[in-house]
Parts: structure tokens; C-alpha cells; sequence
């Protein structure tokens, strides 16, 4: 029996319109003639997708009791008895109720397909188990239910049913996505319209990837090697040498300028496994692509050109961006040309992007002031140029000599002494001088082959080449020392530049500064220490000494701290460096220490603000009702005053609110010294939250007719009954009392993800975005002075009390204006005990 078609309709979230689709599919089908039947369709209320199911065969669903609830699933055994050529399921990645023959739809779904049968589904992309994360990012939504993406890839046919953000929340501010009562909690979280951008973008580009792997199993099939730049790719090429940051920046540049663009960064390894390269610094590159957006790859082979290459052909790559070469021209001219031209030369279609890394400069070690201003190789050069050049050059002269033409003949030889010292310096082009004129008087003068002299001149001529090498290779040593002084020099000032900026900008950058001298001085580690303990490291620093047998240089950096260099020796002028890195260090040691404090000292402050505003509080707001109270008893108590009942009656009530206003205002001072100094005792359980809301409404005395209720079934949260009813108490009585009396306060609960909201929202005045958060601290009333409104405790003790049971409290305006508290509570893994 041949396998069914799957075709899978893709959407970017919940309203998009994927079962609508679904259905007129079915319905087009069945016009066609085929034999099409509605297995399971989810409506959610939708008038116009019921409307849709009518002329559709609906396979009757199982009904499966859990936990007391009669839940409606896909009856997998009756469709497959039914067999008909296609089948429509709704929600592929729903979860099946217990005791049915598979935990999921999709599972269901492969049955079908099994059997021959056709099915056309819908899924959404938060349920791609990829990318879970993601969306839990983008929306705080941990989605339970997912789809592995393979069951997608594995369709026949993906299409993605789109539709503008925009659109999407007028549909459901119409209501036709969800009932009125969930609309706006649904537009302020799920739906809002930066969430439902990046759902679509995640939607495009997974079904973009998904025609790109179509796309790469075509040419694969087909033998297709040349690249079709359908999206740039782009391959990064990276030694572990300092320039990678560099270039994998300068990559993700060209990549980005194409829209769903990829990065990729490979580094070649050699065969033998040996690693020429900071490991440290390519691990650091790994974590920049990763962070990029990139993918990092690692391929073995000894022709490096060759092996990028292939590798930027086998990734289908369109770019590839590599390093300009660190070679000198002598060494291109002795080896011949650097891995840059052979690429260039073997990438054929691919493009090349040769970057100059000037930048990577930085992460070097200071350049060296040795004794001697040239290299080592430089000299070694001019020695042998002075040696074997010389002899040639008058070998050459003797054998085209003539009379007229011993001039020219010490011009000649004058050149290649300068040349000499141009490449070796003093010393080679003074014993070019030396040989030089030696060889003159000993070939090139009659009589030849004798150290005679005939002709006063030819001493003269001996002299001046002497005098000439001293003098150009002066000039040559004096050049190189001054450019090694200004490389130094220069490299220094942007060392200490780098330092000292953060420092002197108040950041704490010690780590900074030890990177920074770590690369600068070319150590393998270096470790800042306060007594035994590590405040700070940097590289490799081992305990004791080093593999070399050196122990690490420790230099006082003030008080208890000391900085250890592990590594090689330092020079005089690398240590008056770090003479400053020291001085820096301190700098920012104390500044760390100064924050330390600061920020041991705000909970003093805040503690110092709450007392004060406590003793204000029982100097002013707890008087009156205690003046009251006392007024009251005294003139009951009072023989001189005579009282009638009804007097009585309204001194007693007067005493008694005002020692119940009086018991409120204690008992809220004790709950916010107890938030505050993180004595509150909870105890959490699972809660019914209609439980808890309807008692509150009845210690509120609020009217029926003041009060919308539109609760949804929700699960049981984690929270205290006592609490929760407090909180609920105290968000009540300020909606109700800045409510208008025509507008009732609407109380609503919805379930999003792993918590419940509780959503009491009024249409009074509401409160300013940017004085929200200062309307959750103690003893504010923002501008309200009526005392009446007691101590501006209410919202505090809220916060304090849902944070203290894993929940939240956050302000939101009402659409059409007022204030919305949301409350926010995790939802138990319990039901609630009956």
C-alpha cells in the first residue's frame, strides 16, 4: 500500500486563519471527487470556521474522561475503519488525553498515513520543538505542546498561511479570534504586535530553510557543484590569530546586507594535529560567531587553500572572507605567494573578500626595543648579501673591465655597499666597505691581483667607500630605531588610552585591564589577588612556576592586592608599563570598593526611608483614627454629657470604625515591616483563584452592578489562600474607589503558558507609564492627600505579597483608559484538593 501525502499548513500564530484553509481545502477536494472526511476540527468558537465545517463528513470524536472531564479527542480506529482518501486534522502538535494508543496527534497523524490515507493539518511555528526557545524568549511563553521538526521536514507539501500583524490584532479586536472577555489581556501579552513580528519573521525563515535543504537534495541529486546565490553565504576563514574578531565581523556585514543570509566560520586544521595558534583565542571566536548568528566548523587538511575551498563549495558559499597576508615581501619572494592569492586563484565563482586587519595590531605583544633596531633575519641577510654580493658584483666589474671604465667601477661598487647597509645596517655595510674596497684595489686596480697601489686616487676611492657605508648605514640605523621607537611608542599610547578609559569612566574594568596588558606584554597569564582570593584573571597563569621553570613576576599593586605575570621576562620599558597598569589597577580596585559599600549602604537607606515614613505614618495618618476613638469613649464615659440612644448608638459606631480603621493601618505597617525585612511566612498551595475572588469581592462590600466578573476555566495556581486574598482585597478597593459609578470594575482570569492572570482592570484616571513603578512603594499616594486613603500601603503589601508567592504585579493602561493590575501566578503541578 502506497504511504499518504502529508501537507501541513504553517502559521505564525493562533488566529492567522490555518483551519480555515484547512477547510476550504476539503471543500475544493471534495468538489474535485475525492473522498474527503473531517477527522478532527478545532472551531475555539469561531463562527465562521463552524460555518465552514457544514458539507464536510465529520468522523464523530472519541470522548475520554480525565481527571473528571470529558474531553473530545481524534478517534484514530474510526478513521482508519472509515478509510477515506483524505483526512483533515486540526493542531497536529496536540496532546492526546491518557489511555488513547498515542501521546500525540502527529503520532495519530503518521497512522493515517501508514494506512494509505491523505491528511492535510495545521501547526503553528511556536510548537516546533527547534525552536522552543525562542519563542519562549520572544513571548514568555513556554510552549507545552511541540511538533518535532522532522515531522514537518518529512511533509510533502508545507505552505504558509500569512497575515500582517496588524491584521491579525484587528481580528481580534473584533472578536473573532478569541470571546470579548480575553481580548484585551490577549492584545497586551501573546498579541502584541512586536511578538507577532518576530512569530512571522520565525515563520518565514524556518519555512525559507526548510525550501533551501528542498533546494540543496535537488542539486545534490542532480550533480549541481556551481554555486546559485539564491541567499549569500558566507564563509569566514580563521587562523586563532587576533584579526578573527575582525573578520568575522567584517562577514557578518556582507551576510546581513542579504536578508536571511548565514554565516559560517571554519578554521583548518592540520593533519598532524599540531596547533600553531592561541587556542584561547579561537575558543573566544567560536563564541563570537555563536553569538552572531553564525555556525562554527573545523576541517583537516595541510593545503589550507585548498581545503577553504572546498569547504566554502561544499556550503554552497557565495562569499568567502579571508585575512590579508602577514608575509613580507621577502618572504613572498623567497616562498612565493601566501594562502590569500591561492585562494583567490582556486575560488572560481565564489568571491573573495581580502581584509586588512590593521585592528589585530592591537592584540599584539609591544614591539621590542632590543639593542640592535633591525631583526635578527634582517642582519643575517645583509651579512650574506655583503659576503656573496660583493665578490659577485667584482668578479662581474673584471671581467667586462676597461681603461675607461674604473669610475663607473667604484660607483658600482659604492651602490652595492648602500644597498647593503639598507638591508643589514651598520655593521654588514662596514665590512661591505671594508670588502668592498679591498677587492677593488686588489682586482680591479693595476696591477690586478696585488695590493700595490699605482695611483694615489685609488686610496682615495678605498676611503670614500668606507666613509659612504658609515654614513648610509648610519642613516639606515637611525631610521629603524626611530620607527621601532614611534611603533612602540604609539603602541603604548593606546595601551594606557584603553586602560585608562574605563577607569577614568567609572566602570569597573579590571578584567579589561588585565586582557588588554596580558596581550600587550605577551604573557600567558596574568592573576589579580586580594590575600587568597582571585579577583580577577586573564590567560593561562598556572600556580607556581611556569612550564619553564620561571616563577611569576608579583608586583604590589596596594594594600592586600597583588598582580601576578606568568610568563616571559619583562624589559626596563615594559615595566615602566606596568608601573601604570599597576596604578590603574588600584584605581579601579578602590572603585570597586567604594561600589561595594554604596551598595551595602542602599538597604540602609531604603530601611532609614521606610522608618521615617513609618514614624511620620504613627505621628499623622494613625492619629485620627485614634483621636476618634478616644473622642468617642470619652463622652460615653462622660456623666456631664447627656446622651440620647441614637447619640449612644453613633458615638459606639464612631469608636468602632475607627478602632477597625485603626486595627487596618497596624496590621498593614506590621505585613510591610515584615516584606520588608523578608519575614513573610507563606504558605503555598494549590489555589482555586475563583475561590479567592469571590471572597474578596464580599469583604470589598463591592455591588453586584460594580463588578464585571469574566473568569475562564483555569488551573489551580501556586499561592496562599490568605494572601491571595489580600492582594485581590487591596486591588479591589483602589479600582472601585477611582472607578466612575457608570463603568464597573471588570475582574477576568486567563490562562498563558505555565501561570494564570488575574486582571482587575478600572476606567478612572489610571496612572502615568512613568510613575508606575513608584505607585508599588510604601507610603505613596501620588498626589492623593485625602486620609481617608490610609497610608499608601496597599499596592507595596500587593508586590510584596505576590512576589513572595512566586507571582507578580504589573500596571497596564485599560484600552480605553483607567488601569489595569495584572497578577500573575504560576500554575500547580497539583489539582486542587475538592
Amino acid at each position: 500500500m502506497a504511504r499518504g501525502a502529508l501537507r501541513v499548513l504553517l502559521g505564525a500564530a493562533p488566529g492567522v486563519g490555518k483551519t480555515f484553509a484547512m477547510l476550504e481545502e476539503g471543500h475544493q477536494l471534495r468538489a474535485s471527487g475525492r473522498d474527503v472526511v473531517a477527522a478532527v476540527i478545532e472551531t475555539h468558537g469561531r463562527a465562521a470556521t463552524a460555518a465552514l465545517v457544514e458539507g464536510l463528513e465529520l468522523v464523530p470524536l472519541r470522548e475520554v474522561r480525565h481527571r473528571g472531564v470529558a474531553l473530545q479527542e481524534l478517534d484514530l480506529e474510526a478513521v482508519l475503519a472509515r478509510a477515506p482518501e483524505v483526512a483533515l486534522v486540526d493542531e497536529l502538535a496536540h496532546t492526546n488525553a491518557p489511555g488513547l494508543a498515542h501521546e500525540k496527534r502527529w503520532q495519530d497523524v503518521e497512522s493515517l498515513l501508514a494506512a494509505g490515507i491523505d491528511v492535510v493539518s495545521t501547526v503553528n511555528v511556536q510548537h516546533l520543538e527547534s525552536l522552543g526557545d525562542v519563542v519562549e524568549q520572544i513571548t514568555g511563553v513556554r510552549q507545552r505542546e511541540t511538533v518535532p521538526d522532522a515531522v514537518l521536514r518529512a511533509a510533502d507539501r508545507i505552505e504558509l498561511v500569512d497575515l500582517q500583524p496588524q491584521a491579525l490584532r484587528a481580528r481580534l479586536e473584533a472578536g473573532h479570534v478569541y470571546p470579548a472577555a480575553r481580548v484585551d489581556a490577549a492584545l497586551s501579552n501573546y498579541f502584541r504586535l512586536g511578538n507577532l513580528t518576530a512569530l512571522r519573521e520565525l515563520a518565514l525563515l524556518w519555512l525559507a530553510d526548510e525550501v533551501d535543504q528542498a533546494l540543496q537534495r535537488y542539486r545534490e541529486q542532480q550533480g549541481i557543484d556551481a554555486a546559485w546565490e539564491t541567499r549569500e553565504r558566507v564563509v569566514v576563514a580563521l587562523t586563532g590569530g587576533q584579526e578573527g574578531e575582525t573578520l568575522l565581523k567584517r562577514g557578518a556585514r556582507v551576510a546581513a546586507r542579504s536578508s536571511g543570509g548565514d554565516l559560517l566560520a571554519v578554521h583548518v586544521q592540520r593533519q598532524d594535529g599540531l596547533v600553531d595558534r592561541d587556542p584561547a583565542a579561537l575558543a573566544a571566536q567560536r563564541a563570537l560567531v555563536e553569538r552572531l548568528g553564525g555556525t562554527f566548523h573545523t576541517v583537516v587538511g595541510d593545503d589550507v587553500p585548498r581545503a577553504l575551498v572546498q569547504f566554502a563549495r561544499a556550503s554552497h558559499a557565495t562569499q568567502l572572507v579571508i585575512g590579508a597576508s602577514r608575509r613580507s615581501w621577502l618572504q613572498t619572494m623567497l616562498t612565493g605567494p601566501g594562502i590569500g592569492q591561492a585562494v583567490v586563484r582556486e575560488s572560481g565563482d565564489i568571491d573573495v573578500h581580502m581584509v586588512s586587519h590593521a585592528a589585530a595590531a592591537q592584540g599584539r605583544r609591544l614591539p621590542s626595543l632590543p639593542d640592535a633596531p633591525l631583526s635578527r633575519a634582517r642582519q643575517l641577510v645583509g651579512w650574506a648579501t655583503a659576503a656573496l654580493g660583493i665578490p659577485l658584483l667584482v668578479w662581474g666589474l673584471y671581467l667586462s673591465a676597461e681603461e675607461a671604465s674604473i669610475a663607473a667601477d667604484a660607483l658600482l661598487l659604492q651602490l652595492g655597499v648602500v644597498v647593503v647597509a639598507l638591508i643589514g645596517g651598520i655593521w654588514a655595510a662596514t665590512f661591505a666597505a671594508l670588502l668592498s674596497g679591498l677587492l677593488f684595489l686588489f682586482v680591479l686596480v693595476d696591477p690586478a691581483f696585488t695590493l700595490s697601489v699605482a695611483e694615489p686616487w685609488h686610496v682615495v676611492a678605498v676611503v670614500v667607500f668606507f666613509v659612504s657605508a658609515l654614513l648610509v648605514s648610519w642613516v639606515v640605523d637611525r631610521a629603524a630605531r626611530t620607527t621601532r621607537v614611534a611603533g612602540r611608542s604609539a603602541a603604548e599610547s593606546e595601551l594606557l588610552a584603553a586602560i585608562s578609559s574605563g577607569v577614568l569612566g567609572g566602570q569597573d574594568s579590571i578584567e579589561a585591564i588585565l586582557a588588554r596588558t596580558r596581550e600587550a606584554l605577551g604573557l600567558t597569564g596574568v592573576r589579580l589577588l586580594q590575600g587568597d582570593h582571585v579577583v580577577a584573571l586573564d590567560g593561562l597563569p598556572v600556580d607556581g612556576a611556569g612550564e619553564s621553570g620561571r616563577a611569576p613576576l608579583v608586583v604590589d599593586v596596594g594594600g592586600s592586592a597583588q598582580l601576578e605575570l606568568h610568563g616571559r621576562l619583562l624589559d626596563a620599558g615594559e615595566r615602566r608599563i606596568l608601573e601604570v597598569v599597576v596604578h590603574q589597577l588600584a584605581a579601579s580596585l578602590q572603585h570597586r570598593s567604594v561600589a561595594a559599600v554604596a551598595s551595602e549602604l542602599e538597604p540602609l537607606a531604603e530601611q532609614d526611608r521606610v522608618r521615617a515614613a513609618l514614624l511620620r505614618a504613627v505621628s499623622h495618618d494613625l492619629r485620627r483614627p485614634l483621636a476618634a476613638a478616644a473622642a468617642s469613649v470619652g463622652a460615653l464615659r462622660s456623666a456631664s454629657i447627656p446622651l440620647g440612644e441614637a447619640e449612644r448608638a453613633e458615638l459606639l459606631e464612631t469608636a468602632d470604625e475607627s478602632l477597625a480603621t485603626l486595627g487596618r493601618l497596624v496590621t498593614d505597617l506590621l505585613d510591610v515591616s515584615r516584606v520588608e525585612a523578608g519575614a513573610l511566612a507563606v504558605a503555598a498551595r494549590a489555589v482555586d483563584v475563583d475561590a479567592a475572588i469571590l471572597p474578596a469581592l464580599e469583604e470589598c462590600g463591592a455591588r453586584p452592578a460594580a463588578v464585571a466578573l469574566e473568569l475562564d476555566r483555569v488551573p489551580a495556581v501556586v499561592a496562599d489562600p490568605v494572601l491571595l486574598q489580600r492582594v485581590l482585597v487591596n486591588l479591589l478597593t483602589n479600582a472601585l474607589r477611582h472607578s466612575p459609578e457608570d463603568r464597573p470594575v471588570t475582574v477576568a482570569t486567563s490562562a498563558f503558558g505555565d501561570h494564570v492572570e488575574v486582571r482587575v482592570a478600572d476606567h478612572g484616571p489610571g496612572i502615568a507609564p512613568a510613575e508606575r513603578d513608584r505607585a508599588f512603594v510604601p507610603f505613596q499616594r501620588l498626589g492623593d492627600t485625602d486620609n481617608d486613603t490610609g497610608l499608601g500601603l496597599g499596592l507595596a503589601l500587593s508586590r510584596g505579597f505576590a512576589e513572595a508567592m512566586g507571582g507578580s504585579i504589573e500596571a497596564e493602561t485599560t484600552p480605553g483608559g483607567g488601569l489595569t493590575m495584572v497578577v500573575r501566578l504560576r500554575i500547580a503541578d497539583e489539582e486542587v484538593a475538592p
